[in-house]
């Protein structure tokens, strides 16, 4: 067990696309903060503030972002994609084309601007022998943006996101990204991607607690974005609280209407830092020979894949069906065991991170098997 994550030793820990246990510097960070809010509540506020801007920094540093200017902090994954969903001038006959197997925050935002006359084009991705085609196959002269997953969060399938972005790019298409499930897991160059909007919440691959959700906007398109939410702290000025000729900041703050969650930033800017100490490559190639080393042994073990397996698909989540057994009854029984995955796409979801050994992995596998065969 690497020495930043001191969890039960009975615990196997493979739920890192649910909800990731904190590393030790983060649980300090948290802890550091409350005592001082305890001893001396917002006294020391200014150095608060530059936990705030390390945080921007350490994000732009993750996504390959041009400047910590581009990063707006936000609650959640969903709130992110809904300022990017009803910030865009939308015309009636537009659509937008997304994979049919997204996570309900990357697809109930797109629906719900039917009202606006908007279509949302949902082509299927899972099992598809080019998954990007079929969501080119999709795209026309109305359609305004494509919103996809780097990940999908059931199988674990990796979008070709640079091939996504160049085709955006030559037709004048916006190109989104919910990037929850590869951010803090997989690198991520956006000078190479061209995504114009990439979303991710911090509680995942980032290691950081709920409530802390990552907004990169590109500098020419945010005073395109229409506002929706606003308040003292999205002002260009904000401390010049008694300014009536106010204008919306410069930077992605303009997304970031009242008073920021400083507990949640105290906790992800302390993960964020362990992530760029170790390096995103590092944690890549870890994560990736564990989810290799978890396929081979699936196979071995004649369960079947609903995870792809072509190396260049493959992330940190890996899918399984073992066949006679109940999804919910077999995920119920291993989390009894304390093997803590989760039931998706009709089977098993065993999600490593860098630290997880392989060690780890086979006595999960073990504990699968007991309860499999009884």
């Amino acid at each position: 067990m690497h020495p930043e994550f001191q969890q039960d030793p009975n615990l196997v820990y493979l739920n890192h696309a649910g909800v990731s246990p904190w590393p030790q510097r983060t649980h300090q960070a948290i802890l550091g903060f409350c005592a001082e809010n305890l001893r001396s509540g917002a006294s020391n506020y200014p150095s608060w503030l530059g936990v705030e801007q390390r945080l921007r920094e350490h994000a732009a540093w993750l996504l390959g972002a041009a400047s910590a200017d581009d990063i707006a902090i936000l609650k959640s994954t969903s709130e992110g994609l809904s300022v990017v969903a009803y910030g865009i001038d939308w015309r009636p006959g537009d659509n937008v084309v997304s994979a049919a197997e997204e996570f309900p925050s990357n697809r109930i935002v797109w629906e719900s601007l039917a009202s606006l006359g908007v279509q949302s084009r949902q082509p299927s991705v899972r099992g598809r022998a080019d998954p990007e085609a079929e969501l080119l196959k999709a795209c026309d002269a109305r359609t305004r943006l494509v919103a996809v997953s780097s990940v999908q969060y059931a199988d674990g399938l990796r979008m070709d996101l640079a091939r996504l972005g160049e085709y955006c790019r030559r037709e004048g298409i916006l190109f989104c990204v919910d990037a929850i499930q590869s951010l803090g897991a997989l690198p991520f160059n956006n000078e190479a991607i061209g995504a114009d909007f990439v979303v991710a919440d911090g509680h995942k691959w980032m290691l950081g607690p709920e409530g802390v959700a990552l907004l990169y906007c590109r500098e020419e398109l945010r005073e395109t974005l229409k506002l929706h939410q606003f308040g003292w702290h999205m002002v260009q000025d904000a401390g010049d609280f008694e300014q009536h000729d106010w204008q919306p900041a410069t930077t992605a703050r303009r997304f970031e209407c009242g008073s920021p969650n400083m507990l949640g930033i105290h906790g992800l800017e302390a993960s964020l830092s362990l992530i760029r100490e170790i390096g995103i490559e590092s944690i890549s190639r870890k994560i990736i020979n564990n989810t290799s080393y978890l396929i081979n042994k699936l196979k071995y073990n004649r369960y079947t894949l609903a995870t792809p397996e072509a190396t260049n698909r493959r992330s940190g989540i890996v899918t399984f069906r073992v066949p006679g057994s109940d999804p919910r009854r077999l995920q119920q029984a291993l989390m009894a065991q304390k093997v803590i995955c989760a039931q998706r796409c009709g089977g098993i979801r065993f999600s490593p991170h860098f630290y997880t050994t392989e060690s780890d992995i086979d006595t999960a596998l073990q504990r699968l098997e007991r309860i499999a065969k009884s």
